[in-house]
């Protein structure tokens, strides 16, 4: 059965590059037919899809994150990484990582999902 695990830093400083890594095991980051993505929930608002790297190497973005974000993955580590840049404190949220079969999925039911992570964004 494969799990995700989210890990990197709790606190975030306002203007900084947030970098959080999703660890994937009991399964390879190499197969086909999955989006690795990531998945943000603020405080008090619903699930937001950020972006996803497939199988292939290709990424793909939420709009309105689309000039901040980049992700990437790593083979060898089987890890795949989400940067934000520039990070205000509306950036505040829970942060998972998921294994799916679609891109812009949001429902927790569908595919495999870390156990999040908090990230604050404060000085």
């Amino acid at each position: 059965q494969v799990q995700l695990q989210e890990s990197g830093p709790g606190l975030v400083k306002p203007s900084q590059t947030l970098s959080l890594t999703c660890t994937v095991s009991g399964g390879s980051i190499t197969t086909n037919y999955y989006y690795w993505s990531w998945i943000r929930q603020p405080p008090g608002k619903g699930l937001e899809w950020m972006g996803a790297v497939a199988t292939s190497g290709d990424t793909y973005y939420s709009p309105s994150l689309k000039s901040r974000a980049s992700i990437s993955k790593n083979t060898s580590k089987n890890q795949f990484t989400l940067q934000l840049s520039s990070v205000t404190p509306e950036d505040t949220a829970v942060y998972y990582c998921a294994r799916v079969h679609n891109l812009g999925v949001t429902d927790r039911s569908e595919g495999d999902w870390g156990q999040g992570t908090q990230v604050t964004v404060s000085s």
